[in-house]
């Protein structure tokens, strides 16, 4: 995994505080009324320093992709702080989002649904140069065009083609270029591996690490796929039902997890050797997902830990730093070094 921990500094440029995300739940055709809430994301906080790649894993609807669209002020938070670089995106006003839209983009989980199929590729890519007026000249955006293709591991030819005759992996690369087009600092990438072979994941992997480290790029790298975080990303949150329930290092929670999920989760991951996968013992967490309309009191996780104790049930654990730079939301962990 590389570092480039001289990259970081102690300025973070994305602090997120006390997020909240919940969609309400309507009933009736003509007079709709509120029957509920779905807790998609239920006080998140976290920060990325400049030129880090933090990731943000945990199983499917645990409000990852929510939090990244917040970030990204594709939704509305319903409370809490988005700090990019001193400035809350949270109270924007939308031509001022605009702006800050050129600092900040996105590569999108899904590369065949994510680029027109009606436009060339090099259309896809020039048009957020064309929205922003970043370059009026024509010329110069199909030469700039030609050239992200280029840096995203694609021939200039490609910029005459329409999406339909690409494969995934190029479809996504498509993506990436289009990501660079405004020369952004930070890019939150929803998933964008998960859709494609493996064989393939990995040379898009290796392409995003080089282009943060060629273009001082920071990275919120949303993900499931563990092995893929391990070899991205520096530091790691865990997210469970709209929480994070643990953020530090990524050496250290790959090799001393400290929360019963984020043990469940590197438990379940296979082993590539048959004699060391028939000898595991894997102890599945019991139970199911809960609900984010109703999520459990106290801590959302004790209905399926083995740790859990009475006083779980009412207290919601706060997240606490219980070793330098290895933060818990456990109230039954308890190491300092």
């Amino acid at each position: 995994m590389s570092t480039s921990v001289t990259q970081l500094t102690t300025s973070p440029l994305l602090k997120v505080k006390g997020l909240h995300m919940h969609f309400p739940i309507s009933e009736g055709v003509l007079l709709q009324r509120s029957v509920g809430q779905v807790k998609a994301v239920d006080g998140v906080d976290f920060t990325v320093q400049r030129g880090e790649t933090l990731g943000l894993v945990g199983e499917s609807g645990c409000g990852k992709t929510t939090t990244g669209r917040c970030i990204l002020r594709l939704e509305k938070p319903t409370a809490g702080e988005i700090i990019y670089d001193g400035v809350d995106l949270a109270g924007l006003a939308r031509r001022d989002m605009q702006a800050m839209r050129r600092r900040i983009q996105v590569i999108f989980q899904d590369p065949y649904s994510s680029l027109n199929p009606r436009m060339k590729v090099g259309a896809i890519i020039e048009e957020p140069m064309k929205v922003h007026g970043t370059e009026p000249n024509a010329a110069r955006r199909r030469e700039r065009a030609r050239e992200l293709l280029s840096v995203c591991g694609l021939a200039a030819e490609f910029a005459d083609r329409y999406p339909h005759e690409m494969s995934g992996g190029q479809r996504q690369r498509v993506g990436i270029a289009r990501a660079l087009a405004l020369n952004p600092e930070f890019i939150v990438c929803d998933e964008p591996v998960s859709a494609l072979d493996v064989s393939i994941q990995a040379q898009v992997v290796n392409l995003l690490e080089d282009l943060r480290e060629k273009f001082g790029l920071t990275y919120l790298f949303i993900a499931h796929d563990l092995s893929v975080v391990r070899h991205l990303c520096q530091r790691v949150a865990v997210m469970y039902l709209g929480r994070i329930v643990e953020m530090t290092d990524s050496d250290t929670l790959f090799d001393a997890p400290l929360h019963p999920y984020t043990q469940a989760l590197l438990a379940a991951v296979p082993v590539p050797d048959p004699l060391v996968e028939q000898t595991r013992v894997f102890r599945p967490v019991q139970g199911e997902v809960p609900s984010p309309i109703n999520p459990p009191s106290g801590c959302v996780f004790h209905p399926r830990c083995p740790m859990a104790v009475e006083s779980c049930k009412h207290t919601r654990p706060e997240p606490r730093e219980v070793r330098p730079g290895h933060i818990v939301a456990c109230s039954q962990i308890n190491v300092q070094q």
